[in-house]
């Protein structure tokens, strides 16, 4: 197997259970009763020992040097703000709507980091630019209102967590630029996740649990944790080896559609015609930002 085949497989089978651990954790929260915040904080804590595990063990990393340098403010900052906060936000917008509308909301992040990028530049948007601003905007008018000018589609808890996780998945991807330049990504996502896991359980204790603990329950968290938290992000870092930064832009774009079709088929989820052209508008954008 070539490379660039390696690679895409790679960024294909991560997306998509990424994608997949979104429709999981509907499952969780809507019929298996979990709580949004437990569910959060065992997730990121499980999710980030196995990845320091990682670290440690295959990479032959010394997993503690990041906080004996200056970056330790920045760490912490990206737990809570960026990985806590992307995490937390798209489980409480499942719990007020389902998966599909959580990561197709969640996916307006590269028009938030555009918008980021035009005011610290302080330039005026490009055409391509103002293009994927107008298609977000009404994409995202389509997807919560159907195209009724009336009413929301979605309740506005839905919206408000939904924009939420949009800003705070930007602030996860733009603020560890510095610590990636020094550290392994393994290493900054695992404490990433942990430290935002254990802040989490500082209000949601890990060992407060309620919902329906059965064994279809308890595959269900494991493959959140293992398959769509753990190997899922494995995966796409090692897709970055083989292809471009635009590839793997590109076709990260998998997880919105693997979670939508999912959730119509699994999960029974509707999805009226306005709905489905406002998802990919805003999908749409990614295309159009990472063409060159």
């Amino acid at each position: 197997m070539n490379n660039r085949l390696k690679g895409f497989l790679l960024i294909c089978i991560g997306t998509i259970l990424w994608g997949s651990a979104g429709v999981v954790s509907q499952y969780l929260l809507h019929d298996k009763l979990f709580d949004a915040q437990w569910l959060t904080c065992i997730r990121l804590i499980a999710a980030g020992i196995i990845l320091l595990f990682i670290e440690k063990t295959f990479y032959k990393s010394n997993i503690m040097p990041i906080w004996h340098s200056s970056m330790v403010k920045n760490l912490l900052m990206f737990s809570i703000f960026g990985m806590l906060a992307t995490q937390l936000s798209y489980m409480m917008t499942i719990v007020y709507s389902n998966a599909a509308t959580a990561t197709i909301l969640q996916y307006l992040m590269p028009i938030v980091i555009l918008c980021y990028i035009l005011f610290s530049e302080k330039r005026a948007p490009r055409f391509k630019e103002s293009l994927c601003i107008i298609l977000a905007f009404i994409g995202t008018f389509l997807l919560v209102t159907k195209g009724n000018l009336n009413a929301l589609a979605i309740s506005h808890s839905a919206l408000f967590w939904g924009l939420i996780s949009a800003f705070a998945a930007a602030f996860y991807t733009l603020q560890p630029r510095g610590m990636i330049r020094k550290f392994h990504t393994t290493l900054i996502i695992g404490w990433g996740m942990f430290i935002g896991g254990i802040v989490l359980s500082l209000f949601k204790s890990p060992f407060d649990f309620t919902g329906i603990c059965d064994l279809p329950a308890i595959l269900a968290l494991l493959f959140v944790v293992l398959g769509g938290t753990v190997f899922s992000f494995w995966t796409y870092i090692e897709s970055t080896k083989y292809l471009y930064p635009t590839e793997v832009g590109t076709l990260a774009s998998l997880e919105p559609f693997s979670s939508v079709v999912l959730s119509v088929v699994f999960m029974n989820v509707h999805l009226g015609l306005p709905e489905i052209i406002g998802s990919i508008l805003i999908v749409g954008t990614v295309f159009i930002l990472t063409k060159k």
